[in-house]
């Protein structure tokens, strides 16, 4: 048996339902199927938590497997399963238990039979220690739990019974003192020696460890801090008993302690701000949004059990309470009418969510914010804001936007809803006009689409209808204002003539002879309300044939017509004329007259090909030839071909024969013929009905040939002749090219003449060439011998009378003196007497009065008197000055532009 521990009310008990049946007498008797007692006792917790287990009814079903079914006499506070297990249906408290007992009634679904057991409550005060026969044992004083004996001798005859220990109830977040003492754990043998007891599991000596404690020798379960709920539920300890050797004395007991939950989390909306939309003129009960909100409380507890409620309604307008919200989900709902967008577009709601099931007075609370957005439907027709419009537009004008037409939709804007969509309803059954809708302004712009005549109708009146892109709501009609009248007037004004028909096809003879009449061409004017007259004019004659009179319009000719003109088309000319009319500003239109002109005999036959070649003996040597006749049939072939009988050589070199009616075939009637170009005379008669004959010339060359038959080149080159054109053509090209060469050699002494000229005219001062000094080579040594030493004299040691005087000499020139006689000296000694040759050299330097005291080795020039130029020595490298500019020394004078391009320019 076991005890538990009543503490401070909190501990939860469940029950031990001990189901025995007893086989007495000998023999077996049969299976009696039933429940295993009639009146099981239950001692039942202060407080039971909703789904909570509270005891087992066992039934012996013979074998009848899942047919027999249970029924709980009070299911709304009980609720068992099929295996007979007993759970708490809701939160009951030891007040709430039913004083009658509880009747549990199994039935057999097949037979129909039923068995039924009662099941007594009793509350923990009045618990006590049982005899192991009552099918629910409980402590007397609550606070032990008790090692279930391993041996039952004096129960021989009854069934091993399942034991289950109820869990532990600790609450969270306890203030103390600790350790606080949960459970005294007990054994029946240590009445007979000393035991040491301990516990295993999360919490005791697995992490976290140190939370729960026991101690070894009386073995009481203690928890040694505070424990939160939110962060471990439960915890599963095992609790063993061994003797002083270690020896294990009971089987280990599952202990399981929950932590009980306390208020101490505030709900928590997931979202601080919720948005949702409805549209306008929703009827009551329209689904809105749903807020949520989480608590990390038990949920199974009132601590965790949400309840939701609307605490304000910003605007108050129709009504304050214009939603309501489900306080247990949150759903928000529309409980009245008169959501209007065009008054109201917006909503605020402020949520409060609150734990313990709503109760204001222990339940902690949290607000957050809904904002509902009340969507726009076309529930406002659009409506013009004037009956009538007006518009004027002038005749034959397309494109043009005649009026606008203004309408008011109070919808929401560029929505479909606000959207307008103009139709023409009436007035212009012709299609003449258009209404496209401004995207920006939603006007209506009645566009002209068709040419409107003003000699046909002078003024349109429109109806005109406006509509929204979407229908309009259910119950919203069309008022009158959403329909307009536009009244347009057309103006008036001066069209074009135009002539009728257009092109006009006449048909004439060729040779029609100058000044004859054609036809009349005339045109109409379309403004008949216009007093005006037409004046006609020619605009295109390409061959100059015609005259048209500028206020009849009659056509007469000025040339012969020829069928065979250049200008003249499949036999059609075309001419255009122009028609303008008197009007302010005149009008013109043009009009096309096609003359198709017959053919007649006009046109003498030509032979063709006019030059061909032919070799010296004939054999087989023979020319077709053909003619042409620019007439038409039957004024051109068959043609009569024949030689003329002049000069008298034709006929006797010469045949024709006749092929067909268009070809004949001219050749040699003689064996042999020399070379040369000869021109045949023949005579070519069409046939026509007044037949035509002409005289044509076929030029012959007649050439020696090779074995194919073909003309060799020297008879080519002797035979070539160049015409007129090509000779003249040749010599205005020679004297062109003569022409450009005289011009060339002009141009050129001219061009030297100026440059010499130009010479003349620069000051000498500002001649660079005469500023440029020039300084001797600065070398000398072994392969220098001839050096002059008079270069090296002092310019202190020369005599006055020397000296140029000033205007002659330049200041910088070098001055002018005696050059001192130097003794010659031999051909270079041999390399084996070089040191005799610098001997010599030294000493010959040595000796010398006007030698300067340098090494006679480096020759330099003088530059002048007063030289303001320093040493040499002072000169750096010419690298040095790579960054320097000298673009300045362009501003020095021609002495110094020399320097500028050589050392300003750029790389190049």
């Amino acid at each position: 048996m076991y005890s538990l521990h009543e503490g401070s009310g909190l501990l939860l008990l469940a029950v031990l339902a001990g189901l025995q049946i007893a086989a007495e007498g000998r023999g077996t008797a049969p299976c009696k199927p039933g429940f295993s007692e009639d009146v099981y006792k239950v001692v039942v917790p202060d407080i039971t938590e909703k789904g909570q287990p509270l005891f087992n009814v066992r039934f012996l079903d013979c074998g009848r497997g899942g047919l027999v079914q249970f029924e709980c006499s009070n299911p709304s506070d009980f609720r068992i399963e099929a295996d007979g297990a007993v759970y708490a249906a809701r939160s009951l408290q030891r007040s709430t238990l039913p004083a009658s007992a509880l009747l549990i009634k199994a039935s057999d679904s097949t037979t129909q039979q039923q068995w039924v057991t009662q099941v007594r409550l009793m509350p923990s005060i009045q618990s006590r220690q049982q005899e192991v026969a009552v099918p629910s044992v409980v402590s007397e004083d609550l606070k032990e739990i008790v090692f279930p004996s391993r041996n039952m001798e004096s129960q021989l005859k009854r069934m091993k019974r399942d034991w289950v220990i109820p869990p532990i109830n600790v609450p969270e977040n306890s203030r103390g003192p600790f350790p606080q003492e949960l459970v005294r754990i007990r054994s029946d043998h240590d009445k007979n020696r000393s035991l040491r007891y301990s516990v295993t599991g999360p919490g005791a000596d697995q992490p976290p460890t140190g939370i729960f404690i026991i101690d070894p020798i009386s073995g009481e379960l203690s928890v040694n801090k505070p424990l939160d709920r939110e962060h471990i539920p439960s915890f599963h300890l095992r609790a063993h008993a061994v003797d002083l050797n270690g020896n294990q004395v009971e089987n280990p007991i599952d202990i399981v302690i929950n932590v009980i939950d306390m208020n101490d989390n505030r709900p928590e909306f997931t979202h601080q701000i919720w948005n949702g939309t409805v549209p306008e003129g929703s009827k009551p009960g329209t689904f809105v949004m749903t807020v949520t909100s989480v608590d990390k409380d038990d949920p199974k507890t009132a601590n965790g059990m949400l309840r939701y409620k609307i605490l304000s309604q910003t605007p108050e307008s129709p009504t304050s309470n214009m939603f309501t919200i489900n306080n247990k989900t949150g759903g928000i709902i529309t409980v009245a009418a008169g959501l209007d967008r065009e008054k109201v577009p917006q909503y605020t709601l402020i949520i409060q969510a609150t734990d313990m099931e709503g109760n204001p007075m222990y339940g902690l609370s949290n607000t957050a914010t809904a904002v509902i957005r009340v969507t726009d439907v076309n529930d406002n027709p659009p409506e013009f804001t004037a009956e009538t419009f007006f518009g004027e537009v002038p005749e034959n004008r397309v494109n043009v936007i005649v009026a606008n037409l203004t309408v008011t939709d109070k919808d929401q804007p560029n929505t479909p809803a606000w959207n307008a969509v103009y139709k023409i309803t009436g007035g212009d059954p012709t299609g003449k006009f258009s209404v496209p809708t401004d995207p920006t302004t939603n006007e209506g712009l009645v566009t002209v689409v068709k040419p409107i005549d003003y000699e046909i109708s002078r003024t349109y009146v429109l109806t005109v209808e406006a509509r929204n892109e979407v229908p309009l709501a259910r119950g919203i009609h069309s008022p009158r204002q959403s329909t307009a009248t536009v009244s347009i007037r057309v103006i008036d004004v001066n069209e074009s003539p135009y002539f009728e028909p257009n092109p006009k096809l006449i048909k004439l003879e060729e040779g029609m002879m100058p000044e004859s009449t054609l036809t009349t061409f005339t045109a109409q004017d379309p403004d008949r309300f216009m007093q005006q007259s037409i004046r006609y004019s020619k605009l295109s004659d390409p061959a100059n044939w015609l005259r048209i009179d500028p206020n009849t319009g009659r056509i007469t000719t000025i040339a012969i017509l020829d069928r065979e003109s250049p200008y003249v088309k499949n036999s059609l000319y075309n001419a255009t004329f122009l028609a303008s009319d008197s009007g302010v500003p005149p009008a013109s239109g043009t009009g096309t007259l096609q003359i198709y002109l017959l053919d007649i005999n006009d046109n003498a036959p030509k032979v063709f090909p006019q030059e061909t070649e032919i070799c010296e003996k004939p054999e087989p040597n023979a020319i077709n030839i053909t003619a042409l006749d620019g007439d038409l049939n039957p004024n051109a072939g068959p043609f009569a071909f024949e030689l003329a009988h002049r000069p008298s050589d034709v006929r006797r070199n010469w045949t024709i024969t006749r092929i067909s009616g268009d070809y004949a075939q001219v050749s040699l009637k003689i064996g042999f013929l020399e070379s040369g170009i000869y021109e045949i005379p023949i005579i070519i008669t069409d046939s026509g009905n007044l037949p035509m004959s002409n005289t044509s010339y076929l030029r012959i060359k007649v050439c020696q040939c090779d074995i194919n038959g073909d003309c060799t080149d020297q008879q080519h080159i002797m035979a070539a002749g160049l015409g007129t054109g090509a000779i003249i053509s040749i010599l205005l090209c020679i004297i062109i090219l003569l022409i450009l060469v005289l011009l060339f050699v002009v141009w050129m002494k001219r061009r030297d003449k100026e440059r010499q000229a130009k010479q003349l005219l620069i000051d000498p001062e500002d001649d660079v060439r005469d500023n440029i000094l020039k300084y001797d080579e600065e070398g000398g040594g072994e392969e220098d011998q001839d050096y002059d030493l008079s270069q090296l004299q002092q310019p202190d040691t020369i005599e006055p009378d020397a000296i140029k005087p000033v205007g002659i000499r330049r200041l910088d020139e070098r001055p002018l003196h005696p050059e001192p006689q130097y003794p010659m000296r031999s051909a270079a000694p041999h390399p084996g007497d070089i040191g005799d040759f610098i001997n010599e050299g030294l000493k010959a330097a040595d000796n010398d009065p006007t030698a300067p005291p340098y090494d006679s080795l480096l020759v330099f020039d003088y530059e002048g008197s007063g030289s303001t130029a320093g040493s040499l020595s002072s000169l750096n490298s010419s690298s040095s000055g790579g960054d320097q500019d000298y673009d300045y020394l362009n501003d020095w004078g021609p002495r110094f532009r020399k320097l500028a391009d050589m050392y300003g320019g750029s790389d190049d």
